[in-house]
């Protein structure tokens, strides 16, 4: 059956498109159309397209082999095509319904070149221009159920903690340490996204690539990880160490444990992604680590795992109450180590409400078995 939910956003949807005078979206993402209205699945090559018109009109053109997963899902107007057959000829039927021969259609960002060109060339009058802009209004705001599930996956990636940190030894490689917060995840009812865990000098790579590198005593290890639950996602990140790191490696994590409050504190609705960057990088820069910060200080999350707002020097638009980011600062010293502290807030009137446990303020040092 249809829920209220989808009913809304597919009319918030519609009343945002007349707004931005656009007469049609056409949604081809997985995560769009389950926002949209409760169903979602990617097409890959096959032509799979939700469409939802400015008056609020749903139609799904899609496979046959997915026709019966969208009418569970409640999607009541579907027009499917066998392969073999030429799905634009369904493209065509509703370009006729919904009179959009020389109309304004917005695409998600994420649809395959070859479908939009084959869609431009069957309606070489009409205007297609991106679609993420308008999508981005209804989801950066989130509702209360959709706090709830970010929530619950934070709560996730909170108590998976402890298995990754027994994972830890010497000896031990990423690999390990990895399947250990999968398992967890997993166990306490999340479908683990991604884990990234960089030890030593890996954890100088932002975006290291988790891999069999054993961790040694003394070495710095960052763990970035998160889960789904319901479709929406966690993400946090966590810096710990494996004995003694030395003394520049508590120095280092006191910056950025600083710069992770700073943040925090700055933000507030009205204020701005580039304001909360400043504020934060401001505590790394004046410490003398400003060189090795390489990255925005966070992004927002929902659905996706990056998504508006973000919390960037190019982001001068105003947080809003419901809008869900990350507060990650990092520094990174090339060959030697990294440290990043991340956890995901929900902004709230007079600040921000922290969805995962604080993180320590001092460095944790796991004692050699």
């Amino acid at each position: 059956m249809e829920t209220l939910a989808s009913t809304e956003r597919a009319q918030r949807l519609a009343a945002q498109l007349r707004e931005d005078g656009v007469d049609a979206y056409l949604a081809s993402s997985p995560i769009s159309m389950r926002y949209l209205h409760g169903f979602g699945e990617d097409g890959h090559e096959r032509f799979l397209m939700m469409a939802i018109r400015d008056t609020g009109e749903v139609r799904l053109i899609c496979p046959a082999l997915t026709e019966t997963k969208a009418r569970r899902g409640g999607v009541a107007d579907i027009r499917a095509w066998k392969d073999g057959e030429d799905p634009l000829r369904h493209f065509g039927e509703l370009a006729e319904d919904w009179t959009l021969r020389s109309s304004i259609i917005a695409v998600d960002d994420e649809m395959r070149a070859g479908i939009l060109l084959a869609m431009q060339g069957a309606l070489p009058a009409a205007l297609f221009k991106p679609g993420h802009p308008i999508l981005a209004k209804l989801m950066r705001v989130k509702d209360e159920a959709e706090l709830e599930l970010l929530a619950r996956a934070a709560r996730i990636a909170d108590e998976a903690l402890d298995a990754g940190l027994a994972a830890i030894r010497p000896g031990a490689t990423e690999l390990d340490v990895q399947r250990a917060l999968n398992r967890e995840m997993e166990r306490l009812g999340g479908v683990p996204t991604f884990c990234l865990v960089g030890a030593g000098a890996n954890g100088a790579e932002p975006h290291h690539e988790t891999d069999a590198t054993p961790i040694r005593d003394g070495d710095v290890v960052v763990l970035d990880y998160g889960c789904e639950v319901d479709g929406y996602q966690s993400d946090i990140t966590r810096t710990v160490a494996l004995g003694d790191p030395g003394e520049e490696a508590h120095r280092v994590y006191h910056v950025v444990y600083q710069a992770h409050l700073a943040g925090r504190r700055a933000i507030q609705p009205g204020v701005s992604g580039r304001d909360v960057d400043r504020d934060a990088r401001k505590v790394i820069v004046e410490a003398g680590y400003g060189e090795w910060f390489v990255h925005r200080t966070g992004h927002g999350i929902g659905m996706r795992g990056h998504e508006e707002p973000y919390v960037a020097e190019t982001n001068t638009e105003p947080l809003d109450v419901g809008n869900c980011v990350s507060v990650e600062p990092g520094v990174y010293l090339p060959g030697r180590f990294g440290v990043r502290i991340e956890n995901i807030v929900t902004v709230e009137e007079g600040g921000e409400r922290s969805l995962n446990d604080e993180p320590l303020a001092e460095l944790l040092c796991l004692k050699p078995a």
